[in-house]
């Protein structure tokens, strides 16, 4: 069964920092993409960043010079650190994936950031 989990939300002030971090479970090999979305109270979910195994990494123009996703060299992680956050950054942040044809998402994790 394939399982993402994410980690590392938290209560922040604007300007601060946070580091994201997904790790997906339940996979034989490596998978190609990853990603990140959000979804604000009220608003539909968004795309915040993508990162391909041979692709350089792609940003919602909202986030692009402040957000940073990677893939550690661990298999099937990706992290996300955010930096300079803003009150709009405030939501809940999945984890997305795509093996054998099939999509995948984490549960989310929380991310506040207070002005």
């Amino acid at each position: 069964q394939v399982q993402l989990v994410e980690s590392g939300g938290d209560l922040v002030q604007a300007g601060g920092s946070l580091r994201l971090s997904c790790v997906a479970s339940g996979i034989i090999g490596s998978v190609d993409v990853m990603g990140w979305y959000r979804q604000a109270p009220g608003k539909e979910r968004e795309w915040v960043a993508s990162v391909y195994a041979v692709f350089r990494p792609s940003y919602a123009d909202s986030v692009k010079g402040r957000f940073t996703i990677s893939r550690p060299n661990v298999q099937n992680m990706v992290t996300l650190q955010m930096n300079d956050l803003k009150p709009e950054d405030t939501g809940v942040y999945y984890c997305k994936t795509k093996w054998r044809g099939r999509e995948y998402w984490g549960q989310g994790t929380q991310v506040t950031v207070s002005s």
